[in-house]
């Protein structure tokens, strides 16, 4: 059985980012940079005010002095003359500093009669003035490539007056749901069937993970019914799977597939649940097989289909991140298949995270998972821990599955 680590590091190292597309900057977030983005302007474009107030010479706005007031600048209508000696303009936040002025007496810092200003504070040169491409300048890099878009990333490029972006395409991942014993949710059960669930959680784990997933028909344990989904496996960035990746009699994903010239790169994962997964290549079509157990499918799609889509979207393919918890309960010696423990989170009189796993953590309680805010993660061979040790997990919420 291959470790995780491994297993995962082999899938992002198979995978290539999608080709790039150009998007409006309304539909930006979220997506990642295919290219830079550079300004296309200076900002400010000029020095402005910082404050309301009057722009000023320093060596005028002493306290005591009186200064002759002789025009506004508010912002977009700029003050076209020149400050000379011994005089003001009313300024507001964002105008352009006039000619001469050196720095902005705030108002509440002057008292206005008239014509006249009169200053209550020494003013220092430079004092309140934003200076010309304090923010950014032309043709400056301001958002690299590789960068998964924020709000605040959006706001920066339209600042920078770029009403476009390159960025990923969003990849295309097929779901196909195998197996005599499962139905569509709302239609007629099959003697001992289930209810297809797995499809469904995938495709929203792949949507909220930047993909566009598509779910295909239901396939029947036959194999030539799954041969001929296969047929439309290059429409897709990845074909991931569900149910049919064990040894049983009618677990028939890689004989299905192999007659369509399916490859395989491994099968079988040393963790739990999840074991019974499966890797390869259907001509240029990457295939990840899940488990058909419901918790081992999303397990699996947590550790290995969210990186993989963030490598398919352009970033790295970085493992979900861990946060270092302290456990409700004590945890013995763990085997020798990495352990994903399904837990409930609280928080606790000294503000420290305590994961609680269930007692039950069979593959197949969904509801359990259901419930879950974390996976409190065992590592192979991992020492037994008393409640309150220091475990590691993945937040689910972080997720946002």
């Amino acid at each position: 059985m291959l470790p995780v680590e491994e297993a995962r590091a082999r899938i992002i190292a198979a995978l290539t980012p999608t080709a790039a597309e150009t998007v409006t900057l309304a539909e930006g977030a979220g997506r990642v940079l295919a290219r830079p983005v550079a300004a296309r302007l200076t900002q400010p474009p000029a020095d402005v005010s910082a404050m309301d107030g009057y722009a000023v010479r320093a060596a005028d706005a002493v306290e005591g002095a009186s200064l002759a007031l002789i025009g506004a600048a508010p912002a977009g209508r700029p003050f076209e003359g020149t400050v000379g000696s011994g005089q003001a303009v009313r300024i507001f936040t964002g105008g352009f500093v006039p000619d001469g002025a050196d720095a902005i007496l705030l108002q509440e810092d002057a008292t206005a009669s008239g014509g006249s200003v009169r200053v209550n504070e020494t003013v220092k040169a430079g004092r309140h003035i934003r200076r010309r491409g304090l923010d950014f300048s032309e043709g400056s890099e301001v958002l690299p490539a590789g960068r998964k878009l924020t709000a605040r990333d959006i706001g920066l490029a339209a600042a920078a007056n770029n009403p476009w972006l390159a960025v990923h395409r969003r990849p295309r991942i097929g779901i196909l749901a195998t197996g005599d014993e499962i139905a569509l949710p709302g239609d007629p059960i099959p003697p001992g069937g289930i209810v297809s669930s797995n499809a469904h959680a995938l495709a929203a784990l792949v949507r909220v993970s930047g993909g566009d997933p598509v779910v295909l028909p239901i396939a029947p344990d036959d194999t030539a019914a799954i041969a001929e989904v296969a047929a439309t496996a290059h429409a897709f960035d990845m074909l991931v799977t569900t149910g049919g990746a064990s040894v049983g009699e009618h677990d028939l994903i890689q004989s299905a597939l192999g007659g369509e010239g399916f490859e395989l790169g491994f099968w079988k994962i040393a963790m739990r649940p999840g074991k019974p997964l499966i890797w390869g290549r259907l001509g240029r079509t990457p295939v990840l097989g899940l488990p058909g157990n419901p918790v081992s499918a999303l397990v699996c799609a947590v550790v290995f289909l969210i990186p993989a889509l963030g490598k398919l979207s352009g970033l790295p393919g970085a493992p979900a991140p861990t946060r270092r918890v302290i456990s409700g309960v004590a945890l013995v010696e763990n085997d020798k298949r990495a352990d994903h423990l399904r837990a409930i989170l609280a928080v606790d009189a000294a503000g420290r995270m305590v994961a609680t796993p269930a007692a039950t953590q069979d593959s197949s309680m969904l509801a359990t998972l259901a419930r879950a805010d974390a996976l409190v993660l065992r590592a192979p061979y991992a020492p037994a821990v008393e409640a309150g040790a220091e475990v590691e997990a993945i937040l689910l919420g972080e997720l946002g599955v």
